[in-house]
C-alpha cells in the first residue's frame, strides 16, 4: 500500500476530530486564554501579550494553496505568519481568502513589512501595510513586523518605528515586532532596549555557532515581557546541495522548544505529511535518543544554512549583501522554493553578473562556504522566467 496514502488517511483523521473540537468551542483563542479548551500540544504565553498559543505556529511563507492551511487550522493550530513580499502578496491574499467568514477571535495573523531606511521610508511602510490590510481583507492584524532587521540602528528608526506606534494606537496593530536572520542578539538586545516592541522573530537552530549569545538575549526578552517566536528552526532543511543529508524535522523542532524563552515555533510546511510531522513532534517533544544523536552529528555542520555573521561583506570589494545571497541559496536548494529564491534575489537589486569586477574571490566563509561558486549558481535564477520556477 502506498505510504503517503496512509499518512494522508490519518492525517485526515486527525484533521476532522481536532476540527470537531473547534466546531463545539469555535471561540478557539479565548477559550484557549481562560483554559477551557483543552490543547494536545503544549502552550506557552507569547509575553506581555498573554496570548496562549501552542509551541507550533504555521510559518505560511511557501504555502502557495488553503488545503494545508485548512488542515493546520482544524488541527488546532491559529497562530499564521506571513508577510507583505511572500509570493509577490499572493500569500497574503491566499490567507485572506481563507480566513475570510470565520469568526476573528479563532486565529492570529501576524505580517511582515521589509522597508530600508532612508526618506520616506516611514509612508512606503504605511502604504505596503495597507496593500497587506487589503490582501488580508482584515481590520487589524495582532503582529506587525519590522521585517528582516540586521542592525540596532534599524530598530531603532525613529520614522519607521513612530508610524508603527501609530498603527497601534490607531488599533490597526495589538502588538508590534521585529524580525531577524542575522546578528539576532544584538537586534533582539536593541528591541528589547528600544521599548516599543512586544515579540522577536529570529532565527534559531542547532547548528548556529552564536547558540549562547542568542540564548542570552532570548533570555533577556522573556525576562523584559517580550514574546519569542523561532523561525529557520531547519536550518535549510538539508545539510548538502544534492539532498542526501535531510535534517531531522522533529529533532530540530524539539530542539527549539527545549529552550524555555522560545514561546512557538514558525516552521514553514507545504504538505500533509510535513504538517503531521510537525503536530506528532509538538505532541510529543521530548527527544528521543536517535533524534539527539541526529543533533549531536549535525549540530557543528552548517549545511545550507548560512550563520548571518556579516564578516564576509566587510572582505568583499563590492560589498554585496552575500548573507542575503546565501539565504536565497538555501531557500532554493534547502526549502526548493526556487520563487522565494527569486524574490530574495530581486529585493536585492543586485547588479548583472555582481561578481564580474573580480578574477578571484577574495572572502573567506567562517562557515566553509565556497562563496563565489555558490553566488554565481544562485544569481542566474533571478533572470528566470516565473512559468519556468512554478
Amino acid at each position: 500500500m502506498n505510504l503517503n496514502l496512509v499518512n494522508r488517511r490519518k492525517f485526515i483523521r486527525l484533521s476532522a476530530a481536532a476540527g470537531a473540537a473547534i466546531a463545539v468551542n469555535p471561540t478557539g483563542i479565548q477559550a484557549a486564554g481562560n483554559g477551557t479548551r483543552k490543547a494536545e500540544i503544549p502552550e506557552r504565553v507569547l509575553g506581555k501579550t498573554n496570548i496562549k498559543v501552542p509551541i507550533l505556529s504555521m510559518g505560511v511563507m511557501r504555502a502557495d494553496n488553503q488545503a494545508v492551511v485548512r488542515a493546520a487550522y482544524n488541527s488546532g493550530i491559529f497562530l499564521f505568519d506571513t508577510a507583505h513580499g511572500y509570493q509577490n502578496g499572493k500569500n497574503e491574499e491566499m490567507l485572506g481568502e481563507f480566513f475570510k467568514g470565520k469568526k476573528r477571535e479563532s486565529f492570529i495573523l501576524a505580517t511582515k513589512v521589509k522597508e530600508n531606511q532612508g526618506n520616506a521610508a516611514a509612508s512606503r511602510f504605511i502604504e505596503k501595510f495597507e496593500i497587506s490590510m487589503k490582501r488580508l481583507k482584515m481590520d487589524y492584524v495582532e503582529i506587525l513586523y519590522y521585517h528582516a532587521l540586521s542592525r540596532p540602528e534599524e530598530v531603532n528608526f525613529s520614522p519607521v518605528v513612530e508610524a508603527m506606534v501609530k498603527l497601534k494606537k490607531d488599533g490597526r496593530v495589538k502588538y508590534l515586532g521585529v524580525s531577524t536572520h542575522s546578528n539576532e542578539p544584538d537586534v533582539i538586545n536593541a528591541a528589547i532596549d528600544n521599548g516599543n516592541y512586544d515579540v522577536v522573530l529570529t532565527s534559531c537552530n542547532f547548528t548556529q555557532s552564536h547558540r549562547a549569545e542568542l540564548n542570552k538575549a532570548l533570555e533577556r526578552a522573556v525576562n523584559a515581557g517580550l514574546g519569542t517566536v523561532a523561525m529557520k528552526t531547519m536550518a535549510g532543511g538539508y545539510l548538502d546541495k544534492e539532498h542526501t543529508r535531510k535534517v531531522n524535522v522533529k529533532a530540530a523542532l524539539k530542539w527549539a522548544w527545549q529552550n524555555p524563552h522560545i514561546h512557538t515555533a514558525i516552521p514553514g510546511f507545504t504538505s500533509f505529511a510535513e504538517l503531521e510531522e510537525c503536530l506528532d513532534a509538538a505532541a510529543h517533544p521530548e527527544l528521543s535518543e536517535e533524534e539527539k544523536a541526529f543533533l549531536a552529528s549535525a549540530s557543528c555542520k552548517h549545511g545550507l544554512y548560512c550563520q548571518g555573521c556579516k564578516s564576509c561583506i566587510a572582505q568583499c570589494p563590492e560589498n554585496l549583501p552575500i548573507p542575503d545571497m546565501m539565504r536565497a541559496y538555501m531557500y532554493n536548494y534547502g526549502y526548493k522554493s526556487p520563487m522565494l529564491a527569486k524574490d530574495t534575489l530581486l529585493e536585492l537589486n543586485l547588479q548583472d553578473n555582481p561578481c564580474r569586477k573580480c578574477v578571484s574571490c577574495k572572502v573567506t566563509c567562517a562557515s566553509g562556504f565556497r562563496i563565489a561558486e555558490k553566488i554565481s549558481d544562485i544569481t542566474r535564477l533571478q533572470y528566470v522566467p516565473d512559468d519556468f520556477l512554478v
